[in-house]
């Protein structure tokens, strides 16, 4: 608003005629438009006043500010009006009063669609942040999530802004999910049928008081992990800069994404928000009514931290229960979202004096929501504060979980540690231990050996330490067990030392995806993707986070390996084991472990072999048979096989192309098994 402007005049360039302001309705919580108008709606617990202030574009003060009526515009605790005349367009924000309350505070609307103030990566407008009311009128074409089964799933996880950021990427529209869109082609080369994207909501990434020690650039919040909005995606994630169109472009995504038949999961954060702790910002939830937003110590009155980000939200309060339902819903039903990745999920089932619940109300309501039910239910089943929970996380049947012992466990076999020759089978064949008592199938495993948070692939083969003292915290950050190996040599190193880091970047990448369980894949794995030995680089918005495309050629014949593997495993239905116990007139895995020599496996603690056969049982027909050796030895074996006639389809101790083919040479009576190396025999002939 220019100085000459009168406020006046500026209302009326937003409202028509038959402006008028209404008692309005306590339902649906947000601003909704209706016909004529828009409906505001605010639950502020034990509030004394509400005021909903409204804002002309890019202004830094409110144009104008309407105070509720409590006798009026209040219905227990929800305050709400009806405000005629009013188009999309409008930003708005509330001042609340009451104890604790600062009316200075200007806060966004916990239920606000989009926020305006923050368009560009990295930059301000110079206004506060404010709600932002859009038309959320899109043209989905009949299009329907596509509920792929969790069995016949490849997760891909990547960061929005990181997978095109770099101008190798060679997308016109690099960092945002308009680029996203540009490198369909290359993920449905890839064979993967799941993106699963880093938080996607509204974070202020500047929001980071450390420096780079060698460049003295400011860090940032690079990952996303401090929402200011669970409903709002965020704006300079989008191409187009227009107030409220990045959620226009978000469901352009979504459509395409779909219409190519791959589905998006987003990882969600409700376990804390970007107010972090103690005196943090007032941006929303604090400054409305902390006590039910919050978990508080009863003592001290401060913010309890089971998230290590400084505040917990309240998740089993039942308004913030309803408010993550709701959240949830309209992911789904608005957005076209095809599931959940729950970060810190723990956290949700802990009750409101932070105790762990045992059968936690917000879990048990999100595996029985009606609207959810066909949705990917993903959890992190842990907390900052201890709470570990894989295996043993409120399941009813419903919820997966990311297998953190799957991921260590592979880790350390493959590096060649003592005493992991009967862990691995367990994991191979779906983490039974973990999962079976609960009710659980082997596809309720979410496999993974590296993500986002810790070493990406390539690194977890070169470096036996973090290397994070770019992050300003004097390498004290990240975590310390590993299990990485550098094969020799700390960093960059020669010739021989390069060949066996690419054969065990191999063996990972096959014991990812021959396992059964669910595999999820580190965006840039596939091709070698470093952190120069950062295994925590939240904070770094630059090379060491950006898909450096280069590689794809570079490391051509990786990635050609983890093409042909994904292919495999989507091929066969002997790789997605659908049950851990065979069903009566339906097809079933069945396994037969074995050592170097048949009927012989090997479970002590001097062992680093393992050998099974796998078949199908209860199809007519011959069946598939596969025999898979995995040696993490620095020694080579003769390994006895199964009667049969049997075809290399993968060694990974062979060059490429012959280390993944479709059918190698025949093979009878033993197999020679070259030290750390993975070995895959096919058959459709009888045992």
């Amino acid at each position: 608003m220019s100085n000459n402007e009168e406020p006046h005049s500026c209302l009326l360039s937003l409202i028509s005629s038959d402006f008028a302001i209404e008692r309005g309705s306590s339902l649906p919580l947000g601003a909704t438009l209706r016909r004529g108008g828009v409906n505001f709606s605010l639950f502020a617990g034990n509030a004394t006043g509400v005021t909903l202030v409204l804002f002309f574009p890019n202004s830094a003060e409110p144009l104008v500010e309407f105070p509720l009526d409590p006798r009026f515009n209040r219905t227990g605790d929800v305050w709400h009006c009806f405000m005629g005349g009013l188009d999309p367009g409008i930003q708005y924000a509330y001042r609340v009063e009451g104890p604790g309350r600062n009316t200075e505070d200007i806060l966004l609307d916990p239920y606000g669609k989009a926020v305006w103030g923050a368009p560009d990566w990295g930059g301000k407008s110079g206004v506060a942040l404010r709600s932002l009311i859009v038309d959320d009128t899109f043209d989905w074409q009949h299009d329907q999530p596509l509920e792929i089964p969790l069995v016949d799933s490849v997760l891909y996880e990547l960061h929005v802004r990181g997978f095109t950021r770099d101008e190798s990427s060679g997308v016109a529209s690099p960092g945002t999910f308009r680029g996203l869109i540009e490198k369909i082609p290359y993920l449905k080369s890839l064979g993967v049928t799941t993106v699963e994207l880093l938080p996607i909501t509204e974070f202020d990434e500047t929001n980071n008081p450390r420096f780079d020690p060698d460049t003295g650039q400011p860090l940032v919040d690079y990952w996303g992990y401090n929402p200011l909005s669970f409903f709002a995606p965020k704006a300079s994630y989008a191409d187009a800069k227009g107030p409220g169109e990045v959620v226009a472009e978000f469901k352009e995504m979504v459509l395409q994404f779909h219409a190519a038949g791959l589905e998006i999961v987003l990882d969600v954060v409700f376990n804390h928000t970007g107010e972090s702790g103690e005196p943090g910002p007032n941006r929303s939830w604090r400054g409305i009514d902390r006590d039910t937003y919050y978990l508080a110590d009863p003592q001290t009155g401060s913010d309890l931290n089971y998230s290590g980000c400084g505040n917990t939200l309240n998740c089993n309060h039942p308004v913030v229960r309803d408010h993550i339902l709701d959240c949830l819903r309209y992911w789904v039903t608005e957005m076209h979202v095809d599931g959940f990745r729950f970060d810190l999920a723990s956290i949700l089932g802990r009750g409101r004096d932070g105790s762990v619940l045992s059968n936690p109300p917000l879990l048990e309501r999100i595996a029985a929501d009606p609207i959810l039910a066909k949705t990917k239910l993903i959890a992190e089943a842990w907390d900052a504060a201890g709470l570990y929970q894989v295996g043993s996380f409120p399941s009813w049947g419903r919820w997966a979980e990311w297998n953190g012992k799957f991921r260590d466990d592979i880790r350390r076999f493959v590096k060649g540690d003592a005493g992991m020759a009967s862990v691995l089978a367990t994991r191979l064949a779906g983490s039974a231990d973990l999962y079976q008592c609960s009710g659980r199938e082997p596809f309720h495993s979410i496999n993974f050996v590296t993500c986002h948070d810790g070493f990406t692939l390539a690194d977890l083969v070169s470096f036996n330490g973090k290397h994070n003292w770019s992050n300003g915290e004097q390498n004290a950050d990240g975590g310390n067990d590993n299990w990485s190996w550098n094969c020799g040599v700390e960093g960059p190193g020669g010739a021989e030392v390069a060949e066996l880091r690419l054969r065990q970047v191999k063996n990972l990448a096959a014991l990812l995806l021959l396992s059964h369980g669910t595999p999820m894949i580190l965006a840039g794995d596939e091709f070698g993707r470093t952190q120069a030995g950062n295994n925590n680089a939240y904070c770094q918005d630059n090379q060491a986070n950006w898909m450096d495309w280069r590689l794809l050629g570079a490391n051509a014949d990786l990635f050609r390996f983890f093409r042909k593997l994904i292919a495999l495993r989507r091929s066969l239905p002997l790789l997605r084991r659908e049950a851990f116990m065979p069903v009566d007139g339906q097809t079933h895995t069945a396994i037969e472990w074995h050592g170097v020599e048949q009927n012989c496996p090997d479970w002590s603690e001097a062992s680093r072999l393992v050998a099974c056969h796998q078949f199908e049982t209860g199809i007519a027909g011959p069946a598939q048979h596969l025999y898979i050796i995995a040696n993490a030895h620095w020694e080579s074996y003769d390994c006895a096989l199964p009667s049969g006639v049997w075809r290399r389809m993968i060694d990974t101790s062979l060059p490429a192309p012959h280390d993944i083919a479709e059918f190698g040479p025949p093979v009878d009576g033993r197999y020679h098994v070259e030290p750390r190396s993975v070995v895959v025999l096919a058959s459709r002939e009888g045992a």
